[in-house]
């Protein structure tokens, strides 16, 4: 049996800004031989993620905190219980848009690494 506990897993800064924490990854973990990664990511009140495209679909599901997804021209709010699915090569950011920490889970397939994430200039949010 194969348990991540988030609490153990170490939070870092990921290149769109937000605070993640990788759950599993077979890039990072050959123990696991999934071929997706689960990430929970972390959006303090007023921020919002940078701009940025994956070559993988991407999916998001909030658990906590009120937001404002942004993918390519279409923009709608989100609330906790929402999955948002991201299509492979597509701009898109969130923004915190409530009063306290934006939270969700990113179920990226394949699985996510480096290579496969553009992060793209801010101005590209307007």
């Amino acid at each position: 049996m194969r348990i991540r506990r988030l609490g153990v897993c170490p939070e870092f800064v990921a290149g769109d800004a937000t605070r993640l924490r990788e759950l599993v990854n077979p890039w990072a973990d050959s123990s696991f031989s999934g071929r997706y990664s689960l990430a929970h990511a972390t959006l303090s009140p007023s921020q919002s993620s940078t701009p940025h495209k994956l070559a993988a679909h991407e999916l998001y599901y909030i658990l906590a905190g009120r937001g404002r997804m942004h993918i390519e021209i279409e923009t709608a709010d989100v609330e906790p219980g929402d999955a948002i699915e991201i299509p492979p090569g597509a701009t898109q950011w969130i923004e915190n848009t409530g009063p306290g920490a934006l939270m969700f889970l990113c179920i990226v397939d394949p699985a996510w690494r480096p290579e496969i994430e553009e992060i793209l200039p801010s101005s590209s949010a307007n």
